[in-house]
């Protein structure tokens, strides 16, 4: 699966962040596509559902009957992009397309265009144990970008502001990658924009970003966005009981289940008596929860079923495996496992 495509609430990350663009007015979208790329391109299509357009470039090839993906960099492929159709012949706003964000997209650009930047990078402020995990990135008190660190350790760091993969172009700097290699915006075209002395701001707002790069970002997102903590991010189906949502035709004798919010149960969902649920947990399309089952902060994919008396605490699980809060993956059938479940249309 893409990590674009990972499902938050039912949703691919990608749609969340193309509603996002089209509350900000962004109409034309380009999406760089490699990895299982028709599963991307099959799902948002031309765009018009949520009244944009989308196109898309393929970065990769046909070998021995396999497609191989070859991706050209983060710049390299918007360099592929522009020398095929001149897209980008006006402000672009770059985005990685495995993040939850609420950026204010109108103000951030609003200061791109009041400070006449050529390019922009908006960053966070982490703190100082953390920019072990980020690209650092030093500003001026104007935010003119000074230089930048790999993640540096924590007594090296000369910042705390972590640049979030959210930049803003005009159409000058790529005639700064050249053709036909593959190129990276943060660790090639940055430095060399700053080693020219371009005009090149940094802007901090306050907003959410959250990466799901790794499982263990995955499962501590589903458990804020379950909370309510971030924008735009709401629980669909019915709520039932406080804090408790159900789709349509599910099972459930409220009267000898166990269940506290917040929880979502997806359509189709039977929910055995005896049950327990203890939120934040969501429950995908025809789940099944069998008797005396328990489940704890955790996520099932569709068609997911959890047997008889069996528990799942903090978990993400699908009928052919279950992967823990940190990451360790266990399937169907290996030996050792003490996990009881399987696929709910056996």
């Amino acid at each position: 699966m893409p990590k674009p495509m990972i499902p938050i609430l039912g949703k691919p990350v990608l749609e969340y962040i193309i509603e996002h663009l089209a509350r900000h007015g962004v109409r034309e979208i380009m999406i760089n596509v490699a990895y299982h790329h028709w599963k991307i391109e099959n799902y948002f299509g031309d765009g018009s559902r949520w009244g944009v357009e989308i196109g898309y470039s393929y970065e990769g090839v046909r070998e021995h009957g396999e497609i191989v993906p070859r991706p050209k960099g983060s710049a390299g492929g918007m360099r592929h992009i522009q020398d095929f159709s001149g897209f980008f012949d006006d402000t672009t706003l770059v985005l990685c397309g495995d993040a939850i964000i609420d950026l204010d997209i109108t103000a951030a650009l609003e200061e791109h265009h009041a400070k006449k930047a050529m390019a922009t990078v908006v960053t966070l402020p982490v703190s100082r144990e953390e920019v072990k995990n980020y690209g650092v990135v030093v500003a001026g008190d104007d935010g003119r970008v000074q230089s930048f660190q790999e993640k540096p350790k924590p007594e090296e760091a000369l910042s705390n502001l972590a640049s979030t993969g959210i930049y803003i172009f005009e159409p000058a700097v790529l005639e700064l990658v050249p053709r036909g290699v593959e190129f990276d915006i943060g660790s090639q075209l940055f430095p060399l924009l700053v080693k020219q002395g371009l005009p090149f701001f940094a802007q901090s707002h306050p907003f959410h970003w959250i990466d799901i790069g790794r499982v263990t970002d995955y499962w501590t997102v589903l458990q804020r966005v379950l909370k309510g903590e971030i924008a735009d991010m709401r629980m669909p189906g019915k709520e039932v009981r406080p804090g408790v949502w159900v789709g349509l035709n599910t099972r459930v004798n409220w009267d000898k289940v166990n269940i506290t919010g917040p929880v979502y149960i997806g359509s189709g969902s039977d929910i055995e008596d005896g049950v327990t649920i203890e939120g934040p947990a969501w429950l995908g399309n025809g789940c099944q929860l069998r008797a005396g089952s328990h489940l704890v902060r955790s996520v099932l994919f569709d068609y997911t079923r959890l047997n008889a008396g069996a528990t799942f605490t903090d978990v993400i699980a699908s009928p052919l495996y279950v992967v823990d809060r940190g990451g360790h993956t266990t399937y169907q059938g290996e030996e050792g496992t003490a996990l009881r479940w399987g696929d709910a249309r056996a």
